[in-house]
């Protein structure tokens, strides 16, 4: 399967799940915390605004190869049907581009440069 092909909110599905599952593991290594307060911290990490503010930071650091960039500006550019939560459109399609490139790399199974794009997006995070 031509996982370029795939719809980007498909691929956004993916990547959404992906970095969750990441996120999860990082913050239980780092925390070794309760639930509700690791619940608290992951969100820092998976928040639609959090996510934006990731992708702008690998825009400007050019972080992105071409073929990357067109996932994530189809992911970007997807039309959606459901309503973002705790958020303007902007920040919504900035996060579904940020995760689209995540569910393409994981269906790749491209996990270095899957690994390399996660523990950046972590990396920032902790940097703000």
């Amino acid at each position: 399967m031509n996982n370029k092909l795939l719809n980007p909110l498909t691929l956004a599905y993916m990547g959404d799940a992906v970095l969750d599952q990441f996120v999860r593991e990082y913050i239980i290594l780092k925390l070794k915390a309760k639930p509700n307060r690791l619940h608290q911290e992951a969100k820092r990490y998976v928040s639609a605004k959090s996510q934006a503010q990731s992708l702008e930071y690998l825009f400007e650091n050019n972080w992105f190869t071409d073929e990357e960039l067109d996932i994530v500006r189809r992911g970007r550019n997807a039309k959606s049907y459901t309503k973002a939560k705790n958020t303007d459109i902007q920040t919504y399609r900035k996060s579904s581009g940020l995760e689209a490139i995540l569910g393409f790399l994981y269906l790749e199974k491209n996990q270095e440069r899957l690994t390399s794009l996660l523990e950046c997006i972590v990396k920032n995070v902790d940097e703000r």
